[in-house]
């Protein structure tokens, strides 16, 4: 059998507790069933055990003690973006199933079970999803253990997975068989799966394969498979479900397996018991010197006084001829007898000039018994994030977060989300931030946890976040007086088409490098990332519009491109070499420090770039901005210590992490933080720079830039057949999922919506007609609309889509776009005989962008009808795989002119 084994890896562990819920019955009619204090001791023996095993380092362990949904999502995307070897995810908690289906829910901190609810629970994670969200990891061997009622219910998601790799990589041990109920322990212990868990963890498997090879071979070493066994084993014989069936731990992996190494025994590669019992076993005797006799001593020292702690023996018992301990002495001898134990251990010591190593090294030991760390929620620009994740990561393991004693004084969870969305979630959200309180607007969903830290792209971006005063806010925004790093925004060129003299690619306006160009090379093309999602992009567009009254729809005219313009301006330069020709001739306006840094999908075949620097584009000015909420100042000491401790390192010390990824100092000359070879293309002293960019400009800027084309147009195709009636109910039902998306609209935008299904002759029926809508009118004919007993006919309905948007927009320019949610089960109408190739041929004539969004995780493969639908309109095919819902709000928000 093929080992896996990851040390040495960059590994990490995601250890989820929910002990204690927000809602519980019967005080709330829709509360999970109860607190679980058990749960809270789980978290503690695991790290732990963790830690001894030797396979994750402590760092790369992170503990999530009862978070919310938001917080978990985001704790998982960090741990799956960062592990390389081993992905370890636990969660003990509530774990609920709806009363149809198999689908596995884990549910958090803020679980709610809504009644008549079939779809799934408020607050709680979907362990479907929670497997896409893993499949996206690099890591080579994903184990996911999961202590909760219904844990069974996990082994169906996992064999329906579609994608044989994720089976392959993923490893999911179950607590419990599918359906069934189980107990969660009593408040001073850890649930009975989990200490027993830790037990083989930490004392090993008598029974497993292999011979000890070294100081910790095979045999000494904890694998998944005899794990999984053991658990069963153990379990089923010495506990029972709530049904009073035998408990039986479920696991799946793929075969033939490949088991994983996840620890090494305690005590492996040490002598284990006395020296004559190793050559009564036939071991080889060797001599044995004072610092390891000293170590044996030390350890059976310590080993006695937690018995003597725990009460698992006498004091008397301790010593050669101890009798049996007298059960029936009261409390206060025996703790008389264990001070005078104690004494005689220490009087042993002394004896053998062992109490200062005592001392000290039981001093050493208790960085192993480190409190939790403050965690600290950092949010920030989405170009901002891979440098500001670097300077988070490098800050955790400094001298500046660790205390005497070696512990770790505060964690960071490091998340980025549109820069639109951030200012108006903080701005004009903060309460429904704080509480979600409708599908429509939920920030904790749309951008994440609350923060502590906000890192936006430029000083004015905090000033267009703070509240107008008009409505009652929830938040409070501390921003640094002054940045701490900067970056000019440049027009990144392809060299061959790029000026040669220093002199002549600064000291001009951005119009007028553009036009130099123009005369270098007539068939160069600019492109600029979504102003919407990033600050550079929206930085880009201040310049792109110029001062006064711009011609904006000459101006966006000029940096069109098929499709939806790039999220940021790292997908931007990942997505030009995609076609060489492309490469080669098209500019890019992004900040400079990503011709350092470059971006993650870095290729070899990179056409190599200059920057030229126009000097009337603002520059990145990356702010600290402290984050304070209402109500959220129950720690507020401590995580105020923890911001300062980390501001004070990141504008200090911490810039090193910003200067070797090209940013410059924030002021004066304005010199790179961090020398860098001048092969990257840029030029050290570019000139004076362009002014500050201001919050009104941004906001004038951004409201251009929706507004461009005027009204936009959006046709919706929602499939109604029969197979979709699974996908129906519920904010993430078909209709729910439209209804989310509806935001992005106003009361200028015309948009309407087919339900697609053939009963009678047409491929659909109209549910909205096309037209300027009120939202809460669209919404109720939403809640109409009903599955019907017939096939989906996706041909003839984009068919038809495709003509009616035409002839909708011929007199005009507006933005269009046409919507298709299904489940994919009626391809077969797409794939028949020539309807491919003849809807491929009207979406690239007609120059609508269709939007394929498929409930399906392989909608989007390579070579799928909806992937091929998508690249022959121009629009974007969406599925499961990645945020479906906020994907096709952000779709619908740029071609609408929005809520008003």
């Amino acid at each position: 059998m093929d080992r896996f084994d990851p040390r040495g890896k960059v590994n990490r562990a995601l250890l989820v507790g929910v002990s204690e819920y927000e809602f519980t019955r019967p005080k709330h009619r829709d509360g999970v069933p109860g607190q679980l204090p058990a749960v809270a001791h789980n978290l503690a023996v695991l790290v732990r055990a963790l830690e001894r095993g030797g396979v994750l380092r402590p760092l790369e362990i992170t503990v999530a003690r009862s978070p919310r949904l938001a917080d978990f999502r985001h704790s998982l995307r960090a741990a799956a973006g960062s592990a390389e070897g081993l992905l370890l995810l636990y969660f003990a908690g509530h774990g609920a199933v709806p009363s149809a289906g198999d689908e596995l829910w884990l549910q958090m901190r803020d679980a709610e079970v809504v009644r008549g609810e079939t779809a799934g629970f408020e607050g709680a994670a979907r362990f479907t999803n929670v497997l896409r969200i893993l499949a996206n990891s690099h890591a080579e061997r994903i184990v996911v253990v999961l202590d909760c009622c219904n844990a069974g219910n996990a082994a169906r998601v996992w064999e329906a997975v579609e994608r044989p790799d994720v089976r392959r990589r993923v490893s999911v041990l179950m607590s419990v068989q599918a359906n069934h109920r189980i107990d969660a322990g009593d408040a001073d212990t850890p649930t009975p799966f989990t200490a027993r868990l830790v037990e083989l963890l930490t004392s090993g498997i008598e029974d497993q394969q292999g011979e000890g090879q070294g100081d910790a071979g095979p045999g000494d070493e904890v694998h998944f498979l005899a794990l999984a066994e053991a658990l069963r084993a153990y379990m089923s014989t010495h506990h029972r479900t709530e049904r009073g069936e035998p408990w039986e731990p479920q696991s799946r992996t793929e075969n033939p397996p490949v088991d994983v190494v996840l620890g090494i025994r305690a005590g492996a590669g040490r002598p284990v018991g006395s020296r004559s019992e190793a050559v009564a076993a036939g071991a080889a005797s060797r001599p044995v010197s004072g610092r390891r006799r000293r170590r044996a001593f030390v350890a059976r020292v310590r080993a006695a006084v937690a018995r003597l702690r725990s009460g698992a023996v006498g004091p008397l018992a301790l010593l050669p001829s101890a009798p049996a301990p007298n059960r029936s002495t009261g409390q206060a001898a025996g703790g008389r007898s264990t001070r005078r134990a104690a004494v005689v251990l220490l009087v042993l010591a002394a004896a053998l000039g062992l109490v200062g190593y005592f001392v000290v090294d039981n001093a050493a030991s208790d960085r192993s018994a480190c409190g939790p760390p403050v965690e600290l929620r950092l949010l920030t620009d989405p170009d901002l994030e891979s440098t500001v994740r670097k300077a988070a990561d490098t800050y955790l393991t400094s001298a500046a977060n660790t205390t005497g004693g070696g512990c770790r004084r505060s964690g960071i969870t490091v998340y980025g989300a549109g820069s639109a969305a951030v200012v108006a979630g903080l701005r004009d959200q903060s309460d429904p931030w704080q509480r979600p309180v409708s599908d429509d607007t939920d920030p904790q969903r749309d951008i994440g946890p609350q923060p502590d830290v906000w890192i936006p792209g430029t000083l004015a971006t905090a000033a267009r976040a703070r509240s107008s005063g008009v409505a009652r806010t929830y938040v409070t925004l501390e921003p640094d007086a002054a940045p701490f790093a900067y970056s000019p925004m440049v027009l990144s060129l392809p060299q061959d088409i790029a000026e040669d003299s220093a002199d002549d690619r600064t000291g001009d306006s951005l119009a007028g490098l553009r036009a130099k160009l123009a005369r270098r090379d007539k068939s160069a093309s600019v492109r600029r990332p979504d102003p919407e999602y990033t600050d550079s992009a929206l930085l880009a567009t201040v310049g792109l519009y110029g001062p006064g009254k711009a011609d904006v729809g000459r101006a966006e005219g000029s940096v069109a491109q098929t499709g939806p313009p790039a999220p940021t301006a790292g997908d931007l330069l990942c997505t030009l070499p995609d076609d060489a020709d492309t490469d080669r001739s098209t500019a890019a306006l992004v900040p400079e420090f990503l011709m350092v840094s470059g971006v993650g999908c870095d290729r070899t075949t990179r056409t190599p770039r200059r920057a030229e620097y126009p000097d009337d584009v603002p520059g990145l000015t990356p702010t600290f901005v402290r984050v304070r909420w209402t109500g959220g100042d129950k720690d507020e000491a401590a995580r105020d210590d923890a911001v300062r401790r980390f501001h004070d390192w990141l504008t200090g010390t911490g810039l090193a992490v910003f200067g070797q990824d090209g940013f410059r100092a924030p002021s004066g000359a304005r010199a790179f933080l961090a020398a860098h070879d001048s092969a990257t293309g840029l030029i050290s002293d570019p000139g004076r720079p362009a002014g500050a960019a201001g919050a009104e400009a941004m906001d004038t800027a951004l409201n251009q830039y929706r507004n461009a084309k005027g009204p936009g147009r959006v046709l919706f195709l929602l499939d109604s057949s029969g197979s979709m009636a699974g996908l129906w109910q519920g904010p993430g039902g078909a209709p729910g999922i439209l209804k989310q998306s509806l935001g992005g609209l106003g009361a200028q935008d015309e948009y309407g919506v087919w339900s697609v299904a053939s009963p009678g002759r047409s491929p659909y029926a109209e549910l909205l007609p096309f037209g300027p809508h009120k939202r809460g009118d669209a919404e109720r004919a939403l809640d109409r609309a009903a599955v019907k007993d017939a096939e989906a006919d996706p041909y003839g309905a984009l068919k038809a889509a495709l003509d009616t948007m035409d002839r909708k927009g011929r007199d005009d320019d507006r933005p269009e776009l046409i919507v298709f949610l299904t489940d994919d089960e009626d391809d077969n109408h797409l794939t028949a005989k020539g309807h491919l190739d003849e809807l491929l041929t009207a979406a690239r004539a007609k120059g609508v962008p269709v939007v394929m969004a498929a409930l399906d995780s392989g909608g989007c493969a390579k070579g799928r009808p909806d992937q091929r639908i998508s690249d022959a309109s121009g629009g974007r095919c969406l599925d499961t795989k990645g945020d479906l819902v906020a994907g096709l709000r952000d779709e619908v928000a740029r071609t609408g002119t929005g809520d008003e």
